[in-house]
Formats: structure tokens, C-alpha cells, sequence
């Protein structure tokens, strides 16, 4: 047996190895340095906003896309477009980064969370209709971690109750539902382009529709609430409460010509997480993610169960994940994780701090009392407890990466006793 990292053994993973997400190419350097030769910076019609605008509602398959300067705000601008304001209230997924419900928030509406699906780890459309009220305006599904949500049953609960959905496909550039991509389904979506994602421009985003009226309206709150029209005079009036989320050109260089790749990165994305779920369905301790029928996803990131009863470990899940994540750094596989809790939990919501004096629950436009608590959500709480994200699943690396991993994952799960003997010693060091 060879000896765990942990203990003084070699390193499953050679240091340094895993390369870092996007790749950059020097047509990518060219892209971003031929903004300084066209003297051009910024603006809505500046060369690379509106080509990349286009670019990507036909990358998509959606008749109206808009450049945004993040995720956050172009998921203000997909609530804002449809008339969501105060009072409203905004079904949300408990499972999601919490900027979801911020952009709820943002616009004086109310998110109403609901706990996730059993098997994936989406919005339960089974659990939807429960929390509908006379004051609910839309639903929110995330197709988070590059999972699209069960779109076929949010839409027809939507058109049932005759409430708008707006998605948040941040993290789910391309992925799709029975062929359908996000961000074409939906009322309005807001997509990142953050450095992480799979489209990646360091920080911006896009709002999308196909809807004319909603994208006019996104238009005006894009910039300050005027109607901009390129080559004519600029006539200085507001038309309404609007913001500055803009991107400069820099951003849009550098996305447009990372989205050529971004067909040709997902397709790695895919081909190395299905390989590793393959191999991680025999190897006990370990399970990959499950992907419901009909759904593509694109895999923002790579989901592991960890399955501490399938080693005979009779161990908390807390006990057995921490060990193993601590085990699997020292062999040089890295198992992150950023949500911690609930979205409902944190304090935002339970203190309901919001704009400082209790806004927007005890705004005038809503006089309904509303509690949040992460306990009310135990698919959540259980999905965030049992599961971490398995870093370098994509491009510039490899399938020999992706064959190291599963050598380390078997490496360290065919030494169970090994594990039990660091979470006693963790054991002592907490007593």
C-alpha cells in the first residue's frame, strides 16, 4: 500500500500541476491590446460591446443580449425589466451563491426561499407551488454549478400561476434542457463572466431575453435610465431610476474572443467530469454528480458526495469530510467549497438587515411577516454538509490529471483505516 501524502508519502498529484482556469492565448493578449490602437474604451456602442452582445445572443439562440460590467447586475437588470419592485415577492433556490437573492433585493422585492432536489442539486420544482402567495411576481430557478434546473416543470408551474421566471445562468454558460440553452427558456437570465466562469472576461456579465419590451426597459437601466442612441446627440434625461453597469472594452475584447473556445472548453468540462463520475460509481467513499435525464449541463464545477458508510466508517459526515479533504490536499487534489450555509441562514436575511432600517420587509409596500431560517431547509443543509467541489476539472489541464485523481481517490479510499486514524487524531486535537 503506498503511504498517504499526509504521513510522509509522495504526492498523488505532482505540485504544481494543476493549471489555473482560463486559458489565455496570444490572440486572446492581441484581442485585449488592439482596444489601446482603437482609441476606444468604453460604451454601450463601442465595436466590442456590440459585437459581443451579438456574438453571444447568437452563441445562445435569444433574440436580445446586453453587456453588463457583472452577474450581480445583470440579474438586477433581468428582475428590474419585468416590473418586479417592492412588494413583490421572488421565489429562490435556499442552495445558491447569495448574490441571487441580492439582485431580489437590489430592486425592494422579496426573496421566498425553497429547499433543493433530493438527487441534483437545483430548485425543486416539487416544492415551488407551496410557497407561492397573492404577492408572488416570478421564479428564480439557478442553474447552479453549470446544472440547468428542471426547466420543463418551473415553466409550467409559472404559466399556471402566470408568473414570470427570470434565470440566473451565472455559472451555466451553454447548458441546456432537452437541447434548449438557459438563458432562451426563461422571461429574462443574467449570466457572469467573472474570471471563474466558464465564459470568462475577469469581471462582467450579460443580461438576455427575448422578450422586446423587457430588453428596452434593460436598456435605460443599464445606463443611468436614458435612452442612448449611437451617433446621435445625447439628450441628458432620465426616464426612470437607472444605474451605471456598463463594461468597458477591455472586458468585451477579452470575452469575445474567449467565447470562440467556449464550445470547445465545455466539451473538455463534460468529457472529464463524465470520465471521472465513470470511475468515481466504483470507487466507495467517493460519488460524482448526478445528472437528472434531459439536462446538459456544463460543469462550472466538478460536485463529489463524500459517502463515508460505504468504507464500514462508522463516523459523523463532518468528521469524515474534513479528514478527507485535509487527506486529499496532501495528495494535491484540492476540494473547495464556498457555500457554507444556507442562503436563507446568513445574516442578511435572518436580521433582515437589507438598506439599514429594515428595508425591504418593513417597507410600506409589504406588510406580511416573513422569517428566515436555514434549518427549514434540510436537502440544503444536508447537500452543503456531504459535498465540495473537486478544483482543475476543466482546460488547460488534461486527461491525464483527471486519471492521477482517480489513482489518488483510490489511493486513499482503499486505506480506510488510514482515514479513520486521522479523524481520531483530529478527534483529540478538538477535545
Amino acid at each position: 500500500m503506498q503511504e498517504f501524502a499526509l504521513f510522509g508519502g509522495t504526492p498523488a498529484v505532482t505540485p504544481g500541476s494543476v493549471k489555473t482556469w482560463p486559458p489565455i492565448t496570444q490572440e486572446d493578449r492581441d484581442a485585449v491590446n488592439a482596444v489601446f490602437d482603437s482609441n476606444i474604451f468604453h460604451g454601450n456602442s463601442a465595436p466590442n460591446a456590440v459585437a459581443l452582445q451579438q456574438e453571444f445572443a447568437d452563441f445562445l439562440g435569444a433574440k436580445y443580449c446586453l453587456v453588463t460590467n457583472s452577474g450581480t447586475s445583470a440579474l438586477h437588470m433581468a428582475i428590474a425589466a419585468l416590473g418586479i419592485g417592492p412588494g413583490d415577492e421572488v421565489i429562490v433556490p435556499a442552495f445558491t451563491y447569495w448574490s441571487t437573492a441580492a439582485a431580489v433585493l437590489h430592486h425592494n422585492a422579496i426573496p421566498v426561499f425553497v429547499d433543493i432536489e433530493d438527487d441534483a442539486f437545483c430548485i425543486d420544482p416539487n416544492k415551488i407551488e407551496a410557497a407561492i402567495t397573492e404577492r408572488t411576481k416570478a421564479i428564480l430557478p439557478v442553474h447552479i454549478h453549470g446544472m440547468p434546473a428542471d426547466m420543463d416543470k418551473v415553466m409550467a408551474i409559472a404559466k399556471k400561476h402566470n408568473l414570470f421566471v427570470v434565470g440566473d445562468a451565472c455559472q451555466a454558460h451553454g447548458a441546456a434542457v432537452h437541447g434548449k440553452k438557459v438563458g432562451t427558456i426563461e422571461d429574462t437570465t443574467g449570466f457572469s463572466t467573472n474570471r471563474s466562469k466558464n465564459l470568462s472576461s475577469g469581471e462582467g456579465g450579460f443580461f438576455v431575453t427575448n422578450n422586446e419590451e423587457a430588453y428596452q426597459i434593460a436598456r435605460r437601466l443599464r445606463e443611468f435610465g436614458e435612452v442612448v442612441v449611437a451617433g446621435a446627440e445625447r439628450e441628458y434625461n432620465s426616464f426612470g431610476l437607472g444605474w451605471n453597469y456598463r463594461a468597458h472594452e477591455f472586458v468585451n475584447a477579452f470575452c469575445r474572443s474567449q467565447l470562440k473556445h467556449l464550445p470547445e472548453n465545455n466539451a473538455k468540462r463534460k468529457e472529464f467530469a463524465e470520465y471521472l463520475t465513470a470511475e468515481l460509481a466504483n470507487i466507495p467513499g467517493l460519488r460524482g454528480p448526478y445528472t437528472p435525464a434531459g439536462r446538459e449541463p456544463v460543469y462550472f464545477s466538478y460536485i463529489v458526495r463524500f459517502c463515508p458508510e460505504e468504507l464500514g466508517l462508522d463516523v459523523t459526515m463532518a468528521e469524515y469530510k474534513e479528514a478527507m479533504q485535509k487527506i486529499l490536499a496532501a495528495e494535491g487534489i484540492r476540494m473547495g467549497q464556498w457555500q457554507r450555509k444556507p442562503v436563507p441562514a446568513q445574516d442578511v436575511f435572518t436580521k433582515k438587515m437589507g438598506y439599514g432600517k429594515g428595508c425591504p420587509w418593513d417597507c410600506k409596500h409589504y406588510n406580511h411577516e416573513i422569517t428566515y431560517r436555514g434549518e427549514d431547509y434540510p436537502v440544503t443543509v444536508n447537500f452543503i454538509a456531504s459535498h465540495a467541489y473537486l478544483g482543475g476539472v476543466f482546460p488547460p489541464n488534461d486527461m491525464n490529471l483527471m486519471k492521477t485523481y482517480v489513482e489518488g481517490f483510490k489511493k486513499v479510499t482503499s486505506q480506510p483505516d488510514k482515514i479513520m486514524k486521522v479523524i481520531e487524531e483530529d478527534r483529540k486535537a478538538k477535545a
